[in-house]
């Protein structure tokens, strides 16, 4: 980093910290008594840590110095019940303060994934997901050593500091200037390290989001890295970012390292000044010798809190930026929210229109264009094209999980940005490409823990999608508890899941996003006997690659470079011999070649003449629908594919 441009951070970075310090102290507000407690116990504390210099004061010059032994006596049992009133204090106000912490620390998380469920799907398709978790855990970390510690310990070092500056001006001011008189120069050590050391926390913390974030990529992607052999690669993308982060962590030690001596050699020669003036006044009889022996003593509690003070100045900084961090998080406004006045919360009829829409996840490379379509309650629309043809930024947009750039996205004829967001979405029930389970049991990941669907409901969708068949192999059939992410079923398990947990809800519109793409023919063909039946009187979306899965849809809309290209029932698009039709002759072309390797004879027979008729333009004949909507052998792979 350039100088000017370290300045400028430097800059920045001292005129955010009042900011900072203001809205973290925000947290502290609904523990008021508990902190102004802390703080009465912090100025005991600080007086009874200044008392100790002054009674060995006392000591020297009114009873050793006497000869009075006696009297000499009940001041040690007295300096013995000073030191046990800090032992008891401390303890208090350690226990009172990490109490408090602990619960700002607690409230700081809920806020921060609370926001995290609101906010838009495009924050987190840019959102490495290792740099959100950084801000939970090891942001929230640095904040909570701040809360528990570093502010404490802060405050009870400028109490101290308080506390000794006084006593020194009551017992001979002319010491204690002659005390202060290093003070500009530690103010100066202390600059110089605050500047320096800013940055390089900036770039700790930064180094530790990157390293988990790619941790987090690479331990999901494990199975990837290890097929294509990359190990070696991503050993050394890990071993870069590692070594940026042990860098900048041996910067700081380096600033400390050289600002800690300086901190210690500005104390000595303090207590040198103190020596030298307060022996010369003690051979003019001026002071007191236990006036400078108190002095000395006094000079040492007074660089020690400010020693403390540097070191919990690591704290700071890295609070600091961690605080930025999180509050960069916390400013980030949800793109997608309930208006203020919503002109819908009663479920969905279940109309869907689609007028006039265009959308682009980034600016300048557009994914729809001036889309427009309509499907009525009730109605079945499929929707195929090729892939990136903007079939599934269609299901986004209705549930609204983004946001319409140009046009309208309307729910019962109300513009789903007008719903109440949570209606909105319980209204309809979608089943993605890729299933994902939560940790839990079978049954709690039908329900989703939702109060509404009872335990015989959820039972109930896995029969309908036949997902009870292999639930009850299971070792405690619903109460089988799944793992992670349902690494421990396979593809299919989890989408017949997926589908009950869809089912579950009885919603009014049900997408499905290709839904059927990631299981194999057999359970495949379980899926269509069920969905035969459960779309029944229900608004579909059905995003579909594979086109036999969609031919008795009401009507089918075929999207090319984001624009509805065509649509009508597979008949008449099939009679047009446009897009669907090359679509459809090219994967009925694939399954000719399956069936004529693994089919009977007269399969392929079939298949072949089935061929030359769609060659010819004509409609497929109703043995060649049925080969299409038939469950392929389980153990064709290539049909699979």
């Amino acid at each position: 980093m350039s100088t000017a441009a370290g300045n400028a951070s430097a800059k920045r970075g001292e005129g955010s910290d009042a900011r900072l310090s203001l809205r973290m102290a925000a947290y502290l507000r609904p523990y008021r008594r508990a902190v102004a407690v802390t703080v009465l116990l912090l100025v005991a504390l600080a007086a009874l840590q200044a008392a100790g210099p002054y009674l060995i004061k006392v000591g020297i010059d009114d009873y050793i110095g006497k000869g009075d032994l006696q009297g000499l006596d009940g001041l040690a049992l007295l300096y013995l019940l000073v030191l046990l009133g800090q032992y008891c204090v401390s303890f208090a106000q350690t226990y009172l303060m990490n109490w408090t912490g602990q619960r700002v620390m607690y409230d700081l998380r809920l806020e921060i994934f609370a926001h995290i469920q609101k906010l838009h799907m495009s924050y987190f398709d840019r959102a490495p997901l290792g740099r959100t978790m950084t801000r939970v855990t090891s942001d929230v970390d640095a904040l909570n050593e701040l809360f528990t510690s570093g502010v404490v310990t802060a405050l009870k070092d400028m109490l101290s500091l308080a506390g000794i500056v006084t006593a020194m001006l009551w017992i001979d001011w002319r010491l204690a200037l002659v005390s202060f008189a290093v003070i500009p120069l530690l103010a100066a050590a202390t600059i110089v390290f605050k500047r320096k050391v800013r940055d390089v926390f900036r770039r700790i913390r930064s180094c530790v989001s990157k390293i988990n974030a790619f941790l987090q990529e690479n331990v999901t992607g494990m199975s990837t890295v290890q097929m294509f052999v990359q190990e070696e690669r991503k050993f050394d993308e890990f071993k870069e970012r590692n070594r940026e982060h042990r860098d900048a962590y041996i910067d700081s030690i380096r600033y400390y390292a050289v600002f800690y001596p300086v901190v210690t050699w500005i104390g000595s020669l303090a207590i040198a000044l103190i020596l030298w003036y307060g022996g010369l006044q003690v051979l003019r009889d001026a002071v007191t010798l236990g006036a400078v022996v108190a002095f000395i003593q006094y000079s040492r509690n007074f660089f020690r809190p400010i020693s403390d003070l540097s070191e919990k100045f690591a704290i700071l900084q890295g609070a600091m930026a961690a605080s930025e961090r999180i509050f960069d998080l916390l400013d980030r406004r949800p793109e997608i929210r309930t208006p203020a006045r919503p002109l819908r919360t009663a479920p969905a009829l279940g109309r869907i229109e689609f007028r006039n829409v265009d959308f682009e996840y980034v600016a300048g490379t557009p994914v729809l264009h001036d889309v427009s379509f309509t499907v009525e309650a009730g109605e079945q629309v499929a929707i195929v094209g090729a892939t990136g043809s903007g079939k599934s930024t269609l299901i986004g947009l209705v549930s609204r999980f983004y946001e319409v750039g140009q046009g309208q996205v309307l729910v019962d004829g109300i513009d789903v940005r007008e719903w109440e967001l949570g209606a909105l979405r319980r209204s309809m029930s979608v089943v993605l490409q890729d299933a994902f389970l939560f940790r839990g049991t079978i049954e709690e990941n039908i329900r989703l823990w939702d109060g509404a669907v009872s335990g015989e409901q959820a039972q109930q969708a896995a029969r309908q999608v036949h997902a009870e068949e292999f639930v009850n192999r299971l070792p405690l059939g619903y109460q089988t508890q799944v793992a992670e992410g349902g690494a421990s079923l396979s593809g299919g398990q989890k989408q017949l899941l997926s589908f009950a947990r869809a089912l579950a809800r009885d919603p009014r519109i049900l997408i499905l996003d290709e839904a059927t793409s990631s299981v194999d023919s057999r359970t495949e063909g379980l899926i269509q006997d069920a969905l035969s039946r459960l779309l029944q009187g229900r608004t579909s979306m059905v995003v579909a690659h594979r086109l036999s899965t969609i031919r008795n849809a009401d009507r089918i809309i075929v999207l090319h470079k984001g624009r509805i290209q065509e649509q009508g029932t597979h008949g008449q698009l099939l009679a047009r011999r446009g897009t669907y039709f090359k679509l459809y002759q090219l994967q009925h072309s694939q399954l000719h070649a399956a069936s004529s390797s693994e089919d009977q004879p007269e399969s392929s027979a079939e298949s072949g003449a089935e061929a030359g008729r769609i060659d010819k333009g004509e409609a497929p004949s109703s043995s060649a629908s049925a080969l299409l909507a038939r469950p392929r052998p389980h153990s064709s792979r290539k049909s699979e594919r």
